[in-house]
């Protein structure tokens, strides 16, 4: 008998048909013989029309309670598949992230989980019941409701499962897999098999929305095994894990991130210190900065230009502009029309050429790069945001139609 974890996207429980095919899919993974908890997100657009809801009323709502009301998406969708799977002769229990075991800090809207307490799953499992657990919320040390961000549920089914000690982890989608680009941008992209830890939390990290970073991060750390596979097919999917043979290729995936803003701290005084004070100054309001380059010192000031998500441009712009005076800069630059496009690949350590050959790729299509980062394991290149699918396409196409 395995322990087998299995999360529901919003699209994978949006309506009554689809919540069918989801109570199949378990009941057929529990009548295989397996142990089944499954973790679910809110249906379809639910989340986005309780935030329309809370803005008629209020303006600026308080973060504690868009959390009770936003949790409300899950804790729907839970009790319906548990409805589902009773209708298909089988035993379901739903239960909330706190009726879980799920401790988070105090941070509403952003938690983090601190700790599974998994007895309450654990004693429904050992009754020989299917566990439903609402994704993406938990509760803190003042038993208040929160919300875990973006990509909450995908974290919830691995820190379950990691507290479980379970034999997999089913992320379930509207794709059958990760490829090696977005199927909707780049037609013949392939799919993978497996890929590693590693490669898929770069991917995640930059732009691929298949996983959630935080889970694959989580997922490495309690060495739990993934598989990403679709709710609408029964084909293969793709396994995330430690050792991988994907190893051997150069690039595993191209990966475009259009989220991204790019600032120009301009003539700052070039001096010791001074990268602390800006970058110190963006930590402590919790704002976080990705490619950094900094322009070599002439005349005594010089240039440091990095990029922010794009929600985090108009914030960065008023800290950076309230500590003018402090810092000593002439200007500030905010450009939110770029794109980060990004190549993957473990092997790309131990293989020379690979960002000549990158490079190379958007030259050919006229793409021009505004900044460059680089990994062990990763490039990153900053684009004009029109020439991102057009970026994503050519280096596509250089490492993968010339095998």
């Amino acid at each position: 008998m395995s322990l087998i974890v299995q999360k529901f996207g919003g699209s994978s429980v949006a309506n009554a048909e689809r919540l069918l095919n989801v109570a199949r899919i378990v009941t057929d993974t529990y009548r295989a013989g397996n142990e089944v908890v499954v973790v679910v997100s809110a249906q379809g657009d639910t989340t986005d029309d309780f935030i329309a809801k809370a803005a008629e009323l209020n303006a600026r709502p308080s973060k504690r309670e868009m959390d009770v009301l936003l949790s409300a998406g899950e804790q729907i969708s839970m009790s319906l598949l548990a409805m589902t799977i009773q209708t298909l002769g089988c035993t379901a229990i739903s239960l909330t992230g706190w009726q879980a075991g799920i401790q988070t800090d105090i941070n509403y809207s952003e938690a983090r989980i601190r700790k599974v307490k998994p007895e309450r799953v654990r004693s429904e499992l050992d009754r020989g019941r299917i566990v439903i657990i609402a994704g993406f919320q938990g509760i803190n040390k003042q038993d208040d409701i929160t919300t875990l961000g973006r990509g909450g549920s995908d974290t919830t089914a691995v820190a379950i499962a990691a507290s479980l000690g379970a034999d997999l982890c089913q992320i379930y989608t509207d794709v059958d897999g990760v490829y090696t680009a977005d199927p909707r941008i780049v037609p013949n992209a392939r799919k993978l098999t497996e890929i590693t830890y590693d490669e898929m939390l770069e991917l995640a990290s930059l732009g691929a929305q298949v996983l959630h970073n935080r889970s694959v991060e989580m997922a490495k750390k309690y060495n739990v095994d993934l598989e990403v596979v679709s709710s609408f097919t029964r084909n293969p999917g793709t396994k995330v894990k430690e050792g991988s043979d994907m190893e051997k290729m150069n690039v595993s995936g191209v990966a475009r991130d259009n989220n991204c803003a790019r600032i120009a701290v301009i003539n700052l005084p070039d001096e010791p210190g001074v990268a602390f004070k800006v970058f110190s100054l963006l930590a402590k309001h919790k704002i976080n900065v990705d490619i950094i380059l900094q322009s070599v010192g002439k005349n005594r000031v010089k240039t440091i230009s990095f990029t922010v998500p794009q929600d985090s441009a108009e914030e960065t712009r008023e800290v950076l502009a309230n500590a003018k005076g402090q810092l000593g800069f002439e200007d500030l630059s905010v450009n939110t029309e770029v794109a980060k496009v990004s190549i993957v690949g473990a092997g790309m350590a131990s293989n020379s050429g690979v960002a000549a050959k990158m490079f190379e790729a958007l030259a050919m299509a006229g793409i021009n790069i505004r900044m460059i980062s680089t990994s062990e394991i990763k490039i990153s290149v900053l684009i004009n945001e029109e020439d991102s699918e057009k970026a994503v396409k050519a280096i596509h196409n250089k490492f993968f139609s010339e095998e």
